[in-house]
């Protein structure tokens, strides 16, 4: 079925060419030529002026890879599922008007100049691999509009002096085996060598893209891989992580070898013993995540003692949902042990994020349907709210999700070490 794309988006592409593209502007060849990139030096990023780069900022979740917790479901988490029930309450041609309609208005560039204002500098974008393949995805099944998204971040980063890291959060076949990377619950990409091929084929256009642009900070392999659940070949599937990591390294560095590229540990970017001793060349920084614990030096000890033997940057690529006591306690302690920090999400239902969306009162019959039965037909036709009122609930959500209709999270921003202005809020 023919996806329609508006207008604002094809500029988008059309203006990203000057951001990215298949090749290099002369003003991009000149600004390659003067090493404008961020380079890795021993645990520090240093950035053309010759100053460091203490990496502070937040992350882009539930833009470019819907999770069912943003929008207040439980059952239905992942982004196919979503999806699912979307298409069940308005039909497939209006769900893919509703996808449209939400990557034009979750962020824009109204989002990316407040989270400049309060301070930070940097933005991890997570995305789903098929928005750049034919696959079925977020309302076009052709013509995926991944480059034009991510195109009109750049420019958007870049109008703001703020670095990006693109975080292919859904792999191919699925690097985790969870909800969060949109798979069928193992991660197949470590045993398919068709989709390891896929995510080097990926890797290999995006850096093609941005080879030239210093706003691009780096390139993150993969979100979380090899999640926790698969003890009994927990080993084996480690392994085979270094030689997927390994080709997707070789894959970019054919065509980019100047910016960096990000290595995230298994089981949720937390158990660095498999990458100890692995030589993934130059230009390379190390991940982690964290939710819960003690906010202490000690809680992340082994993160710390892997930099340290690495000789490499570390960063941690996601933080958050906690008090702002114990976040402001985490800051400090990341700050004192050098490990820079993108807190998980910047936008989403209700508190816990920078920005809160107020969700509209028809929203609760789109939860009651997705969270009920209707695996089969007959669950459906009985289940499902009117039509009308499903339809009124998703154009709400849409209007309610803008930038000029959220409400900043003071206390929140504030913990993350960043400025909320509160004598701005609306």
């Amino acid at each position: 079925m023919k996806r329609l794309i508006s207008l604002t988006l094809g500029m988008a592409g059309l203006l990203g060419l000057a951001a990215g593209g298949a090749g290099c502007s002369n003003k991009e060849k000149e600004a390659r030529m003067q090493d404008q990139f961020v380079k890795v030096d021993g645990h520090d990023l240093i950035k053309p002026d010759g100053s460091k780069l203490y990496i502070t900022g937040t992350n882009l979740g539930n833009w470019l890879n819907p999770e069912g917790y943003m929008f207040g479901f439980q059952r239905m988490n992942a982004p196919r599922q979503i999806n699912d029930v979307i298409c069940k309450l308005v039909g497939p041609d209006k769900a893919a008007e509703f996808w449209t309609k939400f990557k034009d208005n979750y962020i824009t560039k109204a989002d990316i100049d407040y989270i400049a204002s309060t301070g930070a500098n940097t933005i991890r974008l997570p995305f789903h691999y098929k928005l750049f393949t034919d696959e079925d995805y977020m309302g076009l099944s052709s013509s995926q509009d991944g480059f034009a998204r991510v195109d009109s971040v750049v420019s958007w980063c870049k109008a703001n002096n703020l670095y990006l890291i693109l975080d292919m959060h859904d792999a191919p076949g699925g690097q985790t085996g969870d909800n969060i990377d949109d798979s069928y619950g193992y991660p197949w990409l470590m045993e398919s060598e068709k989709s390891q091929q896929q995510f080097c084929d990926i890797w290999t256009r995006i850096a093609d893209r941005y080879k030239c642009e210093p706003t691009i900070l780096g390139y993150e392999l993969l979100n979380e891989p090899v999640a926790t659940y698969f003890e009994a070949v927990q080993d084996s599937l480690n392994a085979r992580l270094v030689d997927v990591y390994k080709k997707g390294v070789e894959a970019i560095r054919k065509v980019d070898p100047d910016h960096i590229i990000l290595i995230g540990a298994p089981q949720w970017n937390s158990n660095f013993r498999p990458l100890e001793g692995v030589d993934f060349g130059s230009q390379v920084m190390y991940t982690c995540h964290r939710y819960g614990g003690a906010p202490t030096p000690e809680a992340i000890r082994s993160y710390i003692d892997f930099r340290n033997k690495s000789g490499l940057p570390m960063y941690m690529g996601e933080i958050g949902h906690n008090s702002d006591e114990w976040q402001a306690d985490f800051v400090k302690t990341m700050k004192e042990n050098n490990i820079g920090y993108t807190f998980w999400p910047y936008k989403k239902r209700d508190g816990s994020c920078m920005v809160g969306i107020t969700m509209p009162e028809e929203w609760e019959e789109i939860l009651k349907f997705g969270e009920g039965a209707h695996a089969t037909f007959a669950e459906i036709r009985e289940a499902a709210p009117d039509r009308v009122k499903a339809q009124v609930a998703l154009d709400k959500f849409i209007d309610s999700c803008r930038f000029d209709n959220c409400t900043p999270q003071v206390s929140y921003i504030s913990s993350m070490g960043l400025n909320p202005h509160p004598d701005k809020q609306r």
